[in-house]
């Protein structure tokens, strides 16, 4: 991992740091909190007494928020401090389902309507006080709806313009669907960053015998819109790559969305050789089942399936199957979103923690420094890589 010290924090810090963990990223929130609290008391900055370093060592640089509900089902946000000339960060998982709220005496899951509805309250608690608002929002906000086919909403166009109408100056997300979305905002921060690094970090930490080379590995996207991941971690590992395309049929429609016939593979044989299947996010599973099914009669020996973003919408059952019947041999998503209980606790399930890193970059950009050096991992994944081959041991 990139250590803080090895970056140039020579600036002056844009604001005093303020973190809002809104509901649903407060354990995220208190980890990234304590990785700032411990490196700026540590290292501490040789002007920390002037009048610019105001606030820069602080116990702690949560701002308390919250959002609370009327009987009806409506709410608001309230900022329970001065945030005044503060360079704040909002933390908002729009994925976290487990949050419920009472809607006339019945019980309401919270979808991600609620949750960006609820950032942009608290948006507009902040009122223009703050000297900066970045929003940090791994999973983005109706990303999967990022272009138009026929008649149809572009609502992730739209959220972001909504965004920096109300005076956010940088977005930060996680492995967006489509990272083109950002020409909806052309003149405003928008960075999309890639787990790369903590996958092959954690595959390496959790499987001891894997021989990184093209003669018994390869990187695999299941579909045409992950293969510019699968290319750069293949050519960063020294792997062949391999991909699927998805063959729909385009007579019907089914859930609004044409139905796939069947993944048909380009790439050279996989047999014999580990492989690990890349994507950003695990939906159903559908897919990534179907994929693997496929690799294993094509003899491949193990296989793992790393994405940014683990959703399970249909529960764990496939998947638990998949594992007893050898199909799957691990799947390694990022704590970037909510995680249930029962997915913390599958023998095959490897968590890859985002915290440092996310801390790397506030704690980066709130110096108002390049964060170039912390989007591109490639230098780190060779390091962690020739450890690996040493025998050291990599801590997941």
């Amino acid at each position: 991992m990139l250590r803080r010290n090895e970056r140039n924090l020579e600036n002056i810090p844009v604001g005093s740091l303020g973190i809002i963990a809104l509901d649903g990223c407060q354990e995220m929130g208190n980890q990234i909190n304590d990785y700032l609290v411990k490196w700026r008391h540590e290292d501490g900055s040789e002007f920390k007494e002037h009048i610019a370093f105001s606030g820069y060592e602080k116990d702690s640089y949560l701002v308390e928020a919250n959002v609370p509900r009327f009987g009806s089902g409506e709410a608001k946000g309230i900022i329970n401090e001065s945030v005044r000339g503060k360079d704040i960060y909002l933390l908002a998982d729009v994925c976290n389902y487990s949050l419920t709220y009472s809607l006339t005496g019945n019980v309401n899951h919270m979808s991600p309507d609620d949750h960006f509805q609820n950032l942009k309250r608290i948006i507009a608690a902040i009122g223009g006080k703050a000297r900066r608002i970045n929003v940090i929002m791994p999973f983005l906000y109706e990303s999967r709806q990022h272009k138009r086919k026929g008649r149809e909403s572009l609502d992730c166009a739209i959220a972001l313009q909504e965004l920096v109408r109300m005076g956010v100056d940088n977005i930060l997300t996680f492995d967006a669907h489509d990272p083109r979305v950002e020409n909806a905002i052309p003149l405003h921060g928008f960075e999309t960053v890639r787990p790369t690094y903590q996958f092959v970090k954690g595959l390496l930490g959790t499987v001891k015998d894997l021989k990184i080379d093209s003669g018994h590995m390869m990187v695999i996207s299941p579909d045409e819109g992950a293969t510019e991941r699968a290319i750069y971690l293949a050519s960063v590992l020294n792997l062949d790559m391999g991909m699927f395309y998805k063959r729909r049929d385009y007579s019907c429609i089914i859930n609004g969305r044409n139905p796939i016939i069947a993944h048909e593979f380009l790439g050279s044989s996989v047999e014999g050789k580990d492989v690990i299947i890349l994507d950003d996010m695990i939906s159903s599973g559908d897919s990534i089942l179907d994929v693997a099914g496929q690799l294993k009669r094509r003899k491949a020996k193990r296989i793992y399936a790393a994405a940014t973003f683990g959703l399970f919408t249909n529960g764990m059952d496939k998947f638990d199957e998949a594992y007893e019947e050898g199909l799957i041999n691990g799947i390694l998503t990022t704590n970037l979103i909510y995680q249930t209980p029962e997915l913390l606790s599958r023998p095959y399930y490897i968590n890859c923690d985002m915290s440092k890193y996310v801390a790397l970059m506030i704690d980066t950009l709130n110096h108002d420094s390049s964060i170039n050096s912390i989007l591109n991992p490639a230098d780190r994944i060779q390091n962690v890589v020739e450890k690996y081959k040493r025998g050291e041991e990599i801590i997941p």
